[in-house]
């Protein structure tokens, strides 16, 4: 099939169209799909190097997440591409990320799955109401006065009790917590971790200044 000689020419107009913060969200975007490599390099290697690798890459998101809104209020380059682009960047890094980290550290049964969907469901919502409510929350000003539910990327914390879990050697049958057998699925406590940050994310009662 014979392509249009205008569709290169729309790519690279696309590209000129980024500004320095949307690359700078993209680079959050590559550390959250670096993180799911590593973790699933760890489910096969074994080796804490990776698992190690994976957790890094949390704080690495959330370093370019907070500089591409630094940048974009600095250059006053906010826009619509930008905010969707930022949620979609941090549905990987903060969303599936996590959930793939704590997959791999063990929390492999059933009712864990249920947990990390569950939380994965609850950070697409929360980003989507956001993204929906942002224009009226910040009633004109650069950005928005607080946040209704605990901002995604909060669950930095939870790759950081997993780093630590791994370090203590607390991982898969040495999970915190041990292992319950409910009904016809196996549940770690430790998964509850991912519905109570989830549960946070899209509470509409709780809400924290946005500095």
């Amino acid at each position: 099939m014979a392509h249009s000689p205008q569709a290169p020419r729309r790519h690279f107009s696309m590209i000129r169209g980024f500004h320095l913060a949307d690359f700078l969200t993209l680079g959050n975007a590559a550390c959250g799909m670096g993180a799911v490599i590593f973790a699933m390099a760890y489910m096969g290697s074994h080796s804490l190097t990776h698992f190690y690798a994976a957790a890094a890459m949390a704080p690495a998101a959330f370093l370019f997440d907070v500089l591409d809104g630094r940048v974009a209020r600095w250059r006053q380059t906010h826009s619509s591409l930008g905010r969707e682009l930022d949620s979609l960047a941090d549905i990987i890094s903060f969303g599936v990320a996590p959930a793939a980290l704590g997959y791999a550290a063990g929390l492999a049964g059933g009712w864990d799955a249920v947990a990390l969907i569950y939380f994965i469901c609850c950070g697409v919502s929360r980003l989507a109401r956001y993204n929906v409510t942002a224009e009226s929350l910040s009633a004109g000003a650069d950005k928005v006065a607080y946040f209704e539910g605990t901002p995604i990327p909060t669950s930095v914390l939870l790759t950081g009790v997993l780093a630590v879990a791994a370090w203590q050697g607390a991982l898969g049958d040495a999970l915190w917590g041990g292992a319950w057998q409910i009904g016809p699925w196996v549940l770690h406590p430790l998964s509850l971790m991912f519905v109570l940050s989830g549960t946070l994310m899209i509470s509409k009662t709780l809400r924290i200044p946005k500095f």
